[in-house]
C-alpha cells in the first residue's frame, strides 16, 4: 500500500496539552527513549488530543521489541505489566497511570477475526495497518504530529475514511464495520463515507463470526456516542443491526432517552448509560423474546444480565401516573438507581409516541427522578424472627404475613413505628 502522504516530516502540533505534560508522562518515554529509540504517542491519544478532546488513555509506540522495553523501564524504576507480549505490547504503570507500549508492527495474515503480526521499524508500515486514518496519527514527546493519510485534515472535517481500500481493512477484520459506525457516530459529520458504507453493506454476515465479547463491547460503546440513535439508523439500512441485535426495535425511544439525559433535564445521577440505552432500543412489544437469546449471545455478565432484564420487564411500573405512596413503594422496593432508569425510559417511551407532553405530566416525571435522588426510604422494622416468636411454623407463611403488614406500612407512609407494626403483625397472624 502506499501511503497518502509518506512525508518524513511532520504535519502538525498538538499544542499544550495537561497529559503531555505530566511527569508521569515524561518519565515514561524517557525511560523509554534512553538508549536514543525514537518513540511516539499513537492512536486516540493524538486524535483526541487534536481534536481538543479529553485523553483517557495513553498509548506509546516504538520500534523496540518488548524485551527491551521492559528492560529499559525496569532500568528506570518503572513497573511493567506483560499484558500482550504475543503481540508486542505492555503496559507501563507509574504514579497510577498506565500506558500501552506497542512494538511497531505489520501484518502477515489476517482471516478478518485475528491477525499475526511482525514487528518492524518502518513508522508507515505500522500507520497503514491501523483501520482510519484520524486514528493512524502519531505524536513525538514534544507534541509533533506524524500524519501519513491525511488524518488531520479527515478530523477537522468530520471525515472517518478507512486506510487504503475499505474492503480490504474490514477483511482482516470484520469488527472494523461496528468500528466504522462507532467513529463516525463520535467523530463524523454527515454524510457517511460512500465506499465505507458499500464495504459494509456487502460484509454484514460476517459480523456473525464474530466473539460475542467483541460484539458486544463495541455496540455498547455505539450506544455510548453523542447521538446513538442518528447512527444506529444507517446500521439498520446496510443490515448490521439485524446481524448484532436482531431483538432491536424502534430508535426513537433511545433518540429521546439520550435527549432527556443530555440536553433536556440536570438532574444528579441522570447521564447517558449503555445498559440503558440498551433497554430502550430493545423491542418492548416482545420483551421475553428479546432477552431469551441476547445476554448470551452477547455474554453479558451476571450482573448486566439482571440490570437489563429488570429494566425490560420490571416488577413495578414507574410512570408519571404514580402517586406519592406508589412512587415511595416504588423507590423502595426497587431502589432509587432503578427506579430512575425505569422511569427514564417510561418518559422516554411517552416522547416518542407524542413529543409534546402536558406540562404537568414533565414536572410530574422531573419530581419522581428528583424524588429518587432525594428520597432515603426507611427501613422496615420486623423480620423473620418476629414472626417466628408468635409461633407462626417456618414456611411461606412468614414471609405472607412480613408482606401485608409491610404493605400496611407503606400505605401509611411508614409513619408506623415497630411497636405499631408488632401490633399489626399480632392482629394479621390472629385473622389468617
Amino acid at each position: 500500500m502506499v501511503s497518502l502522504n509518506a512525508s518524513t516530516e511532520p504535519q502538525g502540533d498538538l499544542g499544550p496539552q495537561p497529559w503531555l505534560s505530566a511527569a508521569s508522562t515524561r518519565a515514561v518515554m524517557a525511560a523509554l527513549a534512553a538508549d536514543g529509540t525514537e518513540v511516539r504517542f499513537v492512536g486516540g491519544c493524538v486524535r483526541d488530543g487534536l481534536a481538543k478532546r479529553p485523553v483517557k488513555d495513553i498509548d506509546i509506540a516504538t520500534p523496540d521489541e518488548p524485551e527491551t522495553v521492559i528492560e529499559l523501564l525496569g532500568r528506570a524504576g518503572i513497573r511493567v505489566v506483560p499484558t500482550g507480549l504475543d503481540h508486542g505490547t505492555v503496559t507501563a504503570v507509574f504514579d497510577d497511570r498506565s500506558f500501552e507500549i506497542t512494538t511497531l508492527r505489520r501484518d502477515e495474515e489476517t482471516d478478518g477475526r485475528h491477525a499475526k503480526v511482525a514487528f518492524t521499524d518502518d513508522w508507515i508500515a505500522d500507520a497503514e495497518r491501523r483501520d482510519f486514518t484520524i486514528n493512524a496519527m502519531s505524536a513525538t514527546p514534544d507534541g509533533a504530529i506524524y500524519d501519513y493519510n491525511n488524518g488531520i485534515a479527515h478530523l477537522a472535517h468530520g471525515r472517518v475514511r478507512f486506510i487504503g481500500r475499505a474492503e480490504t481493512r474490514i477483511d482482516e477484520d470484520y469488527l472494523r464495520i461496528l468500528r466504522f459506525f462507532r467513529f463516525h457516530g463520535g467523530y463524523g459529520l454527515p454524510p457517511l463515507d460512500r465506499a465505507a458504507m458499500t464495504a459494509c453493506r456487502a460484509r454484514t454476515a460476517k459480523l456473525a463470526e464474530l466473539s460475542g465479547e467483541r460484539v458486544r463491547d463495541e455496540l455498547l460503546k455505539i450506544l455510548m456516542v453523542p447521538n446513538p440513535a442518528e447512527i444506529l439508523v444507517p446500521m439498520q439500512s446496510t443490515g448490521v443491526l439485524e446481524v448484532i441485535l436482531p431483538e432491536a426495535g424502534d430508535v426513537a425511544p433511545l433518540r429521546m432517552l439520550n435527549w432527556l439525559e443530555t440536553r433536556a433535564i440536570n438532574i444528579a445521577g441522570v447521564a447517558p448509560d449503555p445498559l440503558r440505552h440498551l433497554a430502550a432500543l430493545l423491542d418492548t412489544q416482545h420483551p421475553e423474546s428479546a432477552l431469551s437469546l441476547m445476554p448470551q449471545r452477547l455474554r453479558l455478565s451476571n450482573a448486566a444480565r439482571a440490570r437489563l432484564t429488570d429494566m425490560v420487564v420490571p416488577t413495578i411500573e414507574v410512570t408519571a401516573n404514580m402517586d406519592k405512596t406508589d412512587e415511595h413503594r416504588a423507590i423502595r422496593r426497587l431502589g432509587p438507581d432503578l427506579a430512575r432508569d425505569l422511569a427514564l425510559l417510561a418518559w422516554a417511551r411517552e416522547l416518542a409516541a407524542s413529543s409534546r407532553l402536558p406540562r404537568t405530566r414533565t414536572e410530574a416525571y422531573i419530581e419522581l427522578l428528583e424524588l429518587c435522588v432525594r428520597w432515603r426510604a426507611p427501613e422496615f422494622p420486623l423480620s423473620g424472627a418476629d414472626v417466628l416468636a408468635l409461633g407462626v411454623a417456618e414456611g411461606p407463611d412468614i414471609g405472607a404475613l412480613l408482606e401485608r403488614v409491610e404493605d400496611w406500612w407503606e400505605n401509611g407512609d411508614y409513619k408506623a413505628d415497630r411497636q405499631q407494626c408488632l401490633d399489626r403483625l399480632v392482629k394479621e397472624a390472629g385473622d389468617k
